[in-house]
């Protein structure tokens, strides 16, 4: 039997992008998607979305922010691979297929990562990555951005196993819970195009630019990273200080 792939989506007043959002999960050549989105209690038109748009579970209430979302999000999930997406981020079409036939084909492949395209708020290409050095001793010495977050999946009872997101972190939830889940399992990078991420002024990385380089910090050097290294150089320099 073909796996389940649950993809969870934290959304609070993004009633702009939504809608791409959740087209792109039903743009893909897979059959046994699960989209599930965590709203935050939504004072925008992202309700009036939800309630029209078939084929989604959504739930709309108060939350502590994205990272707990994203956890109760999870915790509703009936599939065995997970990942989740931000509501103003999408993905390619026709890519999920490729992922899943390597989780139904490999049951030792538990991560898997691939590439993403940054974009404006209008969808027009800022930058193109490639994240080839996905290594657990990269994340922890040289950066938090071998790995990005809307191009990985993960299996859930690898996620559980590993305690989670934790949601102490508001801005590095993700770069904590990738150091975990690749000290329990190495990933598989697949070279493709997975997804868009939008990159604009009133994003929460660009927000919180600062709080979010403290806390990529924190978690380098709580699992044994060097003061010496780039990725804390990197960080303290041009986000906490914002020297460029």
């Amino acid at each position: 039997m073909k796996k389940k792939i649950s993809i969870v989506t934290p959304s609070y007043n993004q009633g702009k992008f939504i809608l791409d959002c959740i087209n792109s999960v039903k743009n893909q050549n897979y059959d046994n998607i699960e989209h599930i989105i965590v709203d935050g209690g939504s004072t925008d038109s992202t309700l009036e979305i939800l309630n029209k748009t078939d084929g989604i579970r959504w739930i709309s209430e108060p939350d502590k922010g994205p990272a707990n979302a994203i956890n109760k999000g999870f915790k509703l999930a009936t599939g065995e691979v997970l990942n989740w997406l931000n509501s103003d981020d999408y993905f390619e079409e026709n890519v999920i297929g490729d992922i899943m036939n390597i989780f139904n084909s490999r049951p030792e492949v538990k991560i898997i990562s691939g590439n993403i395209n940054f974009v404006d708020e209008n969808k027009n290409l800022i930058v193109e990555t490639k994240s080839n050095e996905m290594i657990l001793e990269n994340l922890i010495h040289k950066s938090a951005d071998i790995i990005r977050q809307p191009s990985t999946f993960f299996d859930k009872d690898l996620f559980w196993k590993v305690g989670g997101i934790n949601e102490n972190y508001k801005c590095a939830f993700d770069y904590d819970l990738f150091i975990r889940l690749f000290k329990e399992s190495e990933p598989l990078f697949l070279d493709k195009l997975i997804a868009y991420t939008r990159d604009y002024s009133t994003t929460i990385s660009r927000k919180f630019v600062g709080k979010q380089g403290w806390e990529i910090i924190k978690v380098a050097l709580k699992n044994g990273g060097k003061i010496y290294d780039r990725i804390i150089l990197h960080n303290f320099f041009r986000k906490v200080l914002g020297i460029r």
